[in-house]
C-alpha cells in the first residue's frame, strides 16, 4: 500500500472514550441496529481551498486505517477500566474496520462528501478516526515553521492561564469544588503529534486543573483519566428502535442506566433541546444520573435551568455536576466555573481551542448519525445551523412530537 506520507491513525485506542462506551452498549443490547452517517463541512466557504483537494490521501488513509488492529497492552488497558466488560474487550479483539462500509466522494464545487452505511457497531466507530484524519491532511498543507511557533505561543499563554487560575483557585479554600478542564479536541486537531504536545504540557503544567483527555491512547500513554460517556449518536438511534418515539429519551436513559449500573452518569441533553430533555429527566433519572453536559445553546441559561430543575425535584444541585462542551476556551471555561461555583460542581471539555489554536480558521466538519434501521433521525440542536437532517417531513414531526417550537 503506497500513502502520501505516514499513516496519521496508528492505533485504534486513538479514539474518544465514548466511541467505546456506546459501542459496548450497542453490541450487548442493539447489535443488529444499522446506520448511515453523513459528513458535512459547516464552513466550506472558509476554508483556505477545496477539500476535493484531499480526497486522493484520504481515500489511501483509510485503507491504512482499516487494517489496524488493537494491540495486546491496548486491550489489556481497556480491561482496567471498570466500566468495560470483558466480553467487549474480546469481541474488541477481533475488531477491525470494514472499508466496504465507508465511500468518499467530491462535487463540482470542490467539496467532500464521506458517506459510511453499516452494522452500528461498525459505522459508528469510524467517526473520530474519519474527522482527525480529514484535519490532519487539510492542515499538513498549511503547515510550517511559522504555524508551530504561532501554536506554541499560544501554548505558552494558555499554560500562564492556567497557573493564574490554580493560583486564584486556593483563595477559594477547600469548600469550593474545583476547576476541572478536559481535552476534548482528538476529531478537529491540528495533528495526532500537536494534540499529544498540547495535552502533555497543559497536563505536566497543571495537572489538578487537566487531568484528563477524552483520548484513550493519550490517556494510557500520559496516565491521564479516560473522559467521556455518550453523544447524540446513541440518543438519536432510539428515534428508530422500536420504542414509541416520544419515548426514546427516556428510553436511551434507561438503557444507558441498564448497562453501567452507575458508572458514566452524565447525560447529554440537546438532542432534542434542553427543555423537552427535562421534560423526560424526572426524579427517577435526576437521581440516578451525577450531571449533565451542555453542548448547544446559551450556557448560562443552560445551567441555571438544570439548577432549577434539579431544585424542582428537591435534589441539591451541589451533589451534582454540569458539563460544558460546547466551542470553549480556558477563558470562558473560567468565566462559568465562576458563575456557577458555590451552585453546582462544573467541569469542561474544550476541543478545537486547545488543540488546534493556531492562527489558521479551523474547519468546522462533523460526521453525523442521519438514518437507523432504515428511517431518518435528527438532532434538534439548541444552537441554530447544528440541525443535520435531508427529510424535512421527520424534522416537523420530530418538533410536534417533542414539542419544540421552530428557531427563528
Amino acid at each position: 500500500m503506497t500513502v502520501s506520507y505516514a499513516p496519521i491513525i496508528t492505533s485504534l485506542l486513538d479514539n474518544d472514550l465514548y466511541k467505546f462506551t456506546m459501542l459496548q452498549a450497542m453490541l450487548h443490547q442493539f447489535p443488529q441496529t444499522h446506520g448511515v452517517y453523513r459528513f458535512r463541512c459547516r464552513n466550506n466557504k472558509d476554508a483556505a481551498y477545496p477539500l476535493a483537494d484531499i480526497q486522493k490521501d484520504l481515500e489511501q488513509q483509510l485503507d491504512s486505517l482499516c487494517e489496524l488492529r488493537f494491540l495486546p497492552d491496548e486491550l489489556e488497558y481497556l480491561r482496567s477500566l471498570r466500566f468495560i466488560r470483558s466480553d467487549f474487550v474480546d469481541y474488541l479483539e477481533l475488531f477491525k474496520l470494514k472499508r466496504r462500509f465507508i465511500t468518499v466522494s467530491t462535487d463540482d464545487k470542490g467539496r467532500l462528501f464521506i458517506d459510511i452505511e453499516g452494522p452500528m457497531i461498525q459505522a459508528m466507530f469510524f467517526e473520530v478516526f474519519v474527522l482527525a484524519i480529514v484535519n490532519e491532511l487539510y492542515f499538513n498543507a498549511l503547515s510550517n515553521d511559522s504555524v508551530i511557533e504561532e501554536g506554541q505561543r499560544r501554548l505558552d499563554a494558555k499554560v500562564a492561564l492556567l497557573h493564574q487560575y490554580a493560583e486564584e483557585q486556593t483563595q477559594y479554600g477547600q469548600d469550593m469544588p474545583p476547576f476541572i478542564v478536559a481535552d476534548f479536541g482528538t476529531r478537529r486537531r491540528f495533528s495526532r503529534r500537536w494534540q499529544a504536545h498540547v495535552v502533555e504540557t497543559l497536563h505536566k503544567a497543571e495537572p489538578k486543573i487537566v487531568g484528563g483527555t477524552s483520548n484513550v491512547y493519550l490517556a494510557k500513554q500520559l496516565g491521564m483519566t479516560p473522559i467521556g460517556t455518550m453523544a447524540h449518536e446513541f440518543m438519536q438511534a432510539f428515534q428508530a428502535l422500536d420504542v414509541r418515539l416520544r419515548d426514546s429519551q427516556k428510553a436511551a436513559l434507561e438503557a444507558w442506566v441498564h448497562e453501567y449500573r452507575g458508572d458514566l452518569g452524565i447525560a447529554l441533553t440537546d438532542v432534542v433541546g434542553m427543555d423537552a430533555f427535562l421534560r423526560d429527566f424526572d426524579l427517577y433519572f435526576a437521581k440516578l444520573f451525577d450531571g449533565l453536559r451542555h453542548d448547544s445553546g446559551d450556557p448560562y441559561i443552560w445551567g441555571d435551568k438544570a439548577i432549577a430543575h434539579y431544585e424542582k425535584l428537591k435534589i441539591d444541585p451541589k451533589t451534582k455536576i454540569l458539563t460544558f462542551s460546547d466551542g470553549l476556551n480556558l477563558e470562558k471555561a473560567w468565566e462559568l466555573h465562576q458563575y456557577f461555583k458555590g451552585r453546582i460542581r462544573t467541569s469542561f471539555g474544550i476541543g478545537t481551542n486547545l488543540t488546534n489554536d493556531m492562527g489558521i480558521t479551523p474547519i468546522n466538519i462533523v460526521l453525523k448519525l442521519v438514518e437507523c434501521n432504515g428511517q431518518p433521525v435528527a438532532k434538534l440542536s439548541d444552537s441554530p445551523g447544528k440541525t443535520m437532517i435531508n427529510n424535512d417531513t421527520y424534522l416537523a414531526y420530530l418538533r410536534q412530537v417533542f414539542e419544540v417550537d421552530e428557531p427563528e
